[in-house]
């Protein structure tokens, strides 16, 4: 059975100062990426209210948290596609947010150009273009499934210029987003969205051969 602690001053002021002394007393994760550290983890400090800390790296897997792949807590290096699946499911989860390389990078623990690199090889596509794959998908269900406006659903899925999501849309899809919910709406189909991560890494590796 896990063992969940509490989050005390000294250990706060730890994880912020990266403290390496507090590296065998504990272990702290990150409810919003999903990732756990030592306390002397060089990664920007997060949120106090996102942190939860654990005994031990076991503690913190059996939570359902990752090992981060800069500071190493298991003491082992991470999977490269251990790695890319943390950040996919960051982008599942966080679509509508400003996801650009830099920001994803922080969030893995790593540097652009190593996330660029190891997303693409593990991948087929870049990470930019699975951020679009599923801002796109999202937007394909609120299609199908609403009378929302198409600006309004461009907005909720991240992307604030309308005449820009209209034509990633139309790139991604063949159609405009008009074009597919009239679609939708004659064949009586619920969506054609796909369910996400495996799908998503299908079609871009199909664009690229």
């Amino acid at each position: 059975m896990r063992k969940e602690e509490l989050l005390t001053e000294e250990r706060w002021r730890a994880i912020t100062a990266n403290d390496s002394a507090y590296d065998d007393a504990f272990i702290y994760a990150v409810k919003s990426t999903g990732i756990f550290c030592r306390p002397s983890c060089k990664s920007r400090a997060p949120k106090r209210e996102r942190v939860r800390i654990f005994q031990n790296a076991a503690d913190a897997r059996s939570a359902g948290f990752r090992p981060c792949k800069r500071c190493k807590p298991t003491g082992h290096a991470l999977p490269d596609e251990e790695w890319i699946m943390q950040i996919t499911q960051y982008i599942d989860n966080h679509y509508e947010e400003p996801l650009p390389l830099s920001v994803l990078a922080e969030i893995g623990h790593g540097s652009p150009y190593h996330l660029q690199r190891i997303f693409k090889r593990t991948t087929g596509i870049s990470p930019n273009a699975y951020v679009q794959q599923t801002r796109v998908r999202r937007a394909k269900e609120l299609l199908a499934g609403s009378e929302q406006p198409v600006a309004d659903i461009a907005a909720a899925v991240g992307i604030a210029n309308t005449p820009y999501f209209i034509t990633l849309f139309k790139r991604l899809t063949g159609e405009t987003p008009a074009q597919y919910r009239s679609g939708v709406r004659k064949e009586g189909a619920g969506t054609t969205a796909g369910d996400g991560f495996h799908e998503q890494i299908q079609a871009g590796r199909s664009r690229q051969s």
